[in-house]
């Protein structure tokens, strides 16, 4: 049964911080590109990848929470996506999509460590 967050160790702490911090970040940008949006549609996968992204950052972030006996295969597919979040928000150079891309990448790192530790 699930206890309260401050029982959950410091790595799963820090990773669903990373996570909201990246959901955060991620719809930020998704907002940024459509406030912004001159009518020319992305090169390429930018706008659907912060959608995918945030919601699967807080799909982790409940499954740690609630210590998912399936957390490990989430964190995986969590990094997985913001790893690809990350490489498209990177192509391009607005602010928003670069604070994007930065803070995918940590959720990535959190989120593939989390996956490792969880199977070991």
């Amino acid at each position: 049964m699930a206890g309260t967050l401050n029982e959950l160790s410091e790595q799963t702490r820090q990773c669903i911080e990373r996570c909201q911090r990246c959901a955060a970040e991620c719809q930020a940008c998704l907002a940024a590109m459509i406030q912004s949006s001159s009518g020319t549609p992305s090169d390429n996968d930018c706008p659907l990848c912060c959608a995918d992204c945030a919601s699967i950052c807080m799909a982790c972030v409940g499954a740690m929470a609630r210590r998912s006996p399936k957390q490990d295969r989430v964190c995986a597919l969590c990094a997985e996506i913001c790893d690809w979040c990350a490489s498209q928000c990177e192509a391009h150079e607005h602010d928003h999509c670069q604070r994007c891309a930065e803070s995918c990448r940590a959720c990535a790192k959190s989120c593939q460590a989390m996956s490792q530790q969880s199977r070991a």
